[in-house]
């Protein structure tokens, strides 16, 4: 155990995700290596992050306002909408520059060993955009594991009724990937997911 504010300090960067008492113990004593004015700026920018970044309320996404930029850019087509887990998922699906469409983002995943349901989840608020902003199909990209496979079919139990086309992301091997290497649910998901090809 350290002096008070040390061991303080070490206990609230435990606390973020993924980094444990190893790796909390080593930021802490970067950080009191730091000059001042390093320190300062990081703890500004934690700061001016929490007091300006809310949830847009249309897509809930990350924004500095009431609405992110990718719902106040009227050249994205309104009709389809992506919906991920996860505001950093939106960054992932931009950097393929294949989607020109809008999001809604759930904030998590259905999970009931961690006691999240759809009720914790913005699922009411995607059902409630579909008409209104005349939706046409519903693009379910939610992780490839078990919490977001269980999201997506509850999703699309849901939007069925509803007349909407609903899509879900295609998973199986990766580019430059060996078969010989792949496990069998991947390998079965790529020759589930097969598609033809034009000659």
């Amino acid at each position: 155990m350290y002096a008070g504010s040390v061991q303080t300090l070490i206990d609230e960067l435990g606390r973020l995700p993924g980094v444990g008492p190893k790796s909390a113990q080593r930021i802490a004593f970067h950080l009191l290596k730091l000059p001042a004015e390093d320190v300062h700026r990081l703890a500004q920018a934690i700061t001016d992050a929490k007091e300006r970044v809310s949830f847009c309320t249309r897509c809930f996404n990350v924004a500095e306002g009431e609405h992110c930029g990718i719902c106040r850019d009227d050249r994205r087509d309104s009709a389809v909408v992506c919906v991920v887990e996860e505001p950093r998922d939106v960054v992932a699906v931009e950097k393929t520059r294949e989607f020109r469409g809008r999001y809604h983002v759930l904030l998590g995943a259905i999970s009931p060993i961690e006691g999240i349901g759809p009720e914790q989840l913005k699922v009411k608020e995607l059902l409630v955009r579909i008409e209104p902003e005349g939706i046409e199909e519903v693009i379910l990209c939610t992780n490839p594991n078990i919490e977001g496979e269980a999201t997506a079919m509850y999703l699309a139990r849901l939007l069925k009724p509803l007349g909407v086309r609903t899509t879900r992301i295609a998973s199986g091997l990766p580019v430059g990937g060996d078969l010989e290497y792949a496990d069998e649910l991947t390998l079965g998901r790529a020759i589930e997911g097969r598609r033809e090809l034009d000659a």
